[in-house]
């Protein structure tokens, strides 16, 4: 047998492995004092002779989200939820729970969700009435002590992070309850890795061996006195993983709105802006949309209380979207036969769209050809979900000209996606009361395996331009800027792009 030689880095491992049936790399560099890296090269190379045999162990990290501390301390919303429901007798019909609900904070969603998950309520249709919600025997025996995720995540405050570490707890049920539940934990797939001398590696070390100083480069006395024979250069292995290295990079939101702004410049568009915060005049009037249409209710949109007003344009603009509304005017159409409030046009409203910037931009320039987008931020009283923001990105835009056609709207969207990457974009008829016809523009998401409704686009009524001086074709839309960034980098879940923290962001590739 080859007599063995070892580094002095390496036989301090070697006697560990010598010692211990198998070390993990952990503990080899808390005992040893070496980086991680060292240990991974000294296992390598005996691996390679067949000395050292490296052992992976999967594991499942939970990581606790801040503030999980304070949402245990409280209790989660369905442990409350069934407190709530014992005091009422053990069960309440729908509106009586709902308001309990209310009452006592709670997220009834969360409580569906996850006290259902767990078997602690149920739901169950009433007899002549309103359905009502129960707590069950497993809803009552949870009160009495912590259920398995809330264990694991108070274990994982306490330092203990490794599920393999918490005793009884059982791992799919783990999954189950705490997979989606971001705001309390999350849960990271790791892997230990332990070091164990093979038989072979054994019989070599103790038939002997030869020490030698390993060194990175040889000097010239190291040559002159032949201490050289004694010295081993030190091997790089590149395909070790190394530090990660976060360059300073743009958002990646703010990365798509750069490509999505070059892209419709190489188009030939014109860029446009407007205030954020914006008359309702040009944010629905001046698009036809009606004064009692529910978008313009506060649940979908949010009004200034100061400034609350705002001023009118030019009184010809005024005076043809008045006509407009109420019978009509010089367009042709019946108009929506009410009449129009000049009030409720001043109104200030956070733009719920850009076409507020393209319509503006239509009165400034009626004339063919003229093509304009614009991108910022719009404002929808929306509720968070995976595909939905309150505060998001748009870019909007319009075609003007003589022989516009829902083909040349239809080819210059999917011009768009397509320096965009996009190739799967399709169109389905749909209503909105300034366009005729209308169309949603779809983009496939491979991640969940459905089309993603992007946004809304279509040929501009003639109750819209006419009144602003304008007897051309007009094609508009609006489209999703974060919707298209989670297609792009790869998100199933829109508010990660916001909500993600920094290891998300510094997760995203700089090119993709």
């Amino acid at each position: 047998m080859k007599q063995l030689t070892l580094t002095e880095e390496a036989d301090s491992v070697w006697q560990f492995l010598l010692q211990y049936k198998s070390v993990t790399v952990e503990k080899l560099v808390q005992w040893t004092g070496l980086d991680q890296s060292r240990i991974m090269v000294i296992g390598a190379a005996g691996v390679d002779d067949g000395h050292i045999e490296i052992i992976e162990i999967p594991r499942i990290e939970v990581d606790p989200a801040e503030g999980s501390d304070t949402l245990l301390e409280r209790g989660l919303d369905e442990r409350r939820a069934v407190a709530a429901l014992i005091e009422e007798g053990g069960s309440a019909p729908m509106p009586r729970f709902v308001a309990l609900a209310k009452e006592h904070d709670i997220a009834v969603s969360a409580v569906f969700r996850f006290g259902a998950a767990r078997g602690w309520i149920k739901r169950e249709k009433g007899v002549g009435g309103p359905p009502t919600v129960s707590v069950t025997e497993a809803g009552r025996a949870a009160m009495s002590g912590e259920a398995p995720d809330e264990r694991a995540v108070r274990l994982a405050l306490g330092g203990k992070r490794y599920l393999d570490e918490m005793d009884g707890i059982d791992v799919g049920s783990i999954r189950k309850l705490l997979g989606g539940r971001k705001e309390l934990a999350r849960l990271r797939d790791r892997t230990r890795r332990e070091l164990a001398l093979t038989a072979r590696g054994e019989l070599a070390y103790k038939a002997g061996r030869r020490l030698v100083v390993e060194r990175s480069q040889l000097t010239q006395d190291d040559l002159r006195t032949g201490a050289w024979r004694d010295i081993a250069l030190r091997p790089y292995d590149v395909t070790l993983p190394a530090a990660r290295v976060y360059p300073a990079k743009p958002h990646p939101v703010r990365k798509i709105i750069e490509q999505t702004r070059r892209a419709f410049l190489e188009l030939g568009f014109e860029e446009v802006g407007s205030p954020a915060v914006e008359v309702a005049f040009w944010n629905f009037d001046a698009l036809f949309q009606p004064q009692d249409h529910p978008a313009r209710d506060m649940q979908d949109t949010f009004y200034m209380a100061e400034p609350a007003v705002g001023e009118l344009p030019r009184e010809e603009w005024v005076s043809g979207v008045q006509a407009a509304h109420e019978d009509g005017g010089e367009t042709g159409s019946t108009g929506w036969g009410y009449r129009w409030s000049p009030e409720r046009a001043q109104a200030m409203v956070l733009r719920t769209h850009c076409t507020s910037a393209t319509i503006r931009a239509l009165a400034r320039h009626p004339a063919a050809p003229y093509k304009a987008f614009c991108v910022g931020w719009t404002h929808r009283n929306e509720t968070l979900s995976y595909k939905h923001l309150p505060v998001f990105h748009q870019v909007d835009g319009i075609i003007i000209d003589e022989h516009a056609s829902l083909s040349t709207l239809l080819g210059t969207l999917k011009a768009f996606y397509q320096k965009m990457g996009f190739e799967k974009v399709r169109f389905k008829p749909a209503f909105y009361p300034y366009t005729e016809p209308s169309v949603d523009v779809m983009v496939y998401m491979p991640e969940r395996g459905k089309w993603l409704e992007m946004g809304g686009s279509g040929i501009f009524r003639p109750e819209v331009t006419e009144p602003l001086g304008c007897e051309h074709p007009v094609l508009a839309w609006g489209l999703g800027i974060e919707r298209l960034a989670m297609l792009r980098l790869g998100f199933s879940d829109i508010r990660d792009l916001y909500q993600g923290g920094l290891d998300v962001v510094e997760g995203v590739p700089v090119c993709r």
